[in-house]
């Protein structure tokens, strides 16, 4: 398999990478660090992650003037693709898709020799995370499970390009949360192949659960209400520490109360009180994991005013106390390092 980005006018080669296209759980785990710079503005940075049947692209742009690039995958793949930012225009043969992305959204589509065009706006950051499989990988991770998504198998069974989603769907907290420990992995040689193997399948497993779980045309929704829950979801996920009353919340978006919880749960699989608990409660995980904070911080930091009611919060989310949580972070994070050392 071969992937090969191009930055045309002028051109310039982002990315170019060869691999093989079976599976093999032995093969190493390689990285590189793309960086170019055009002017002092103008930057492209791209981290990826390469072994036999997979590739996994980090990267971010930005641009002074609108640019286009070129991205093209020789061979059968499938790819898991992540959108961190709107209006990118995308013109990809074979495949019939939405013309302009949308942030935060995530969908994963086959392809036989995939060719696309994509229109970088002026002035805008560019993020995007792209998980590219062989097909030999793909099925090594669901193993060929025609019945959890029986037409996209048979769409890559006949060679035929499609999307596994209709449209591009909103990341859940899920998705955000193992996205980002991807993207802050430190591991190193056989722990980190291990890991990342491991987070590609947690990813898949929400993606499918995402798709899943879509609004069935039953529930009425229409486009302009979408959108309004689309920026509801929006609002949260930006600060779940200071979030709005469910009234607050209903004027700022300007959809009645009625409409934004029923529709919230239809969109998203949960309610908007349960959407913002989840939130918190994958930020304290992080926080916990990754430093040495106490639980008064962490519990003031999410939001709570009360480290009791966090506390009692984060118990009945996870099953056990921020504190013993805390307390067999700290030990794995000590068996890890001692592990890498002897690796």
């Amino acid at each position: 398999m071969k992937i090969k980005a191009t930055l045309l006018t002028p051109e310039t080669p982002i990315i170019k990478i060869q691999i093989g296209d079976k599976y093999y759980p032995k093969s190493i785990l390689t990285e590189e660090i793309i960086s170019i710079k055009n002017k002092d503005s103008e930057k492209i940075t791209s981290r990826h992650l390469i072994t036999e049947g997979l590739v996994l692209l980090d990267t971010q742009m930005y641009y002074d003037t609108s640019k286009t690039v070129t991205f093209e995958i020789e061979e059968e793949s499938v790819v898991m693709n992540f959108i961190y930012t709107s209006n990118i225009e995308t013109q990809i043969e074979q495949l019939e898709g939405e013309k302009y992305s949308k942030e935060n959204t995530h969908n994963i589509f086959y392809t036989n020799n995939f060719k696309a065009t994509f229109t970088i706006p002026a002035h805008t950051q560019i993020n995007y995370l792209s998980i590219i499989l062989s097909k030999a990988f793909y099925y090594s991770i669901i193993n060929e499970d025609w019945q959890l998504h029986e037409k996209f198998s048979k769409n890559i069974l006949h060679k035929k390009s499609s999307y596994l989603a209709s449209k591009y769907l909103p990341f859940t907290p899920a998705i955000q949360w193992v996205t980002h420990e991807i993207k802050s992995c430190t591991r190193q040689g056989a722990l980190k192949r291990i890991y990342i193997e491991s987070k590609i399948k947690e990813l898949l497993i929400h993606q499918l659960e995402a798709i899943h779980t879509q609004p069935s045309s039953k529930e009425n929704i229409d486009k302009e209400d979408y959108n309004k829950l689309l920026e509801a979801k929006k609002i949260l996920d930006t600060d779940y520490r200071n979030t709005p009353t469910l009234p607050e919340l209903s004027r700022k978006i300007s959809l009645n109360e009625f409409k934004l919880k029923k529709g919230f749960k239809a969109c998203f699989g949960t309610t908007v009180k349960s959407y913002i608990i989840k939130l918190r409660m994958e930020h304290a995980k992080e926080m916990f994991q990754s430093k040495s904070a106490t639980v008064s911080e962490v519990a003031y930091k999410c939001g709570y005013r009360d480290v009791s009611h966090f506390s009692a919060a984060f118990k009945n989310y996870y099953g056990f106390s921020p504190q013993k949580f805390k307390i067999n972070t700290d030990i794995l994070q000590l068996w890890l390092v001692g592990l890498s050392l002897i690796c």
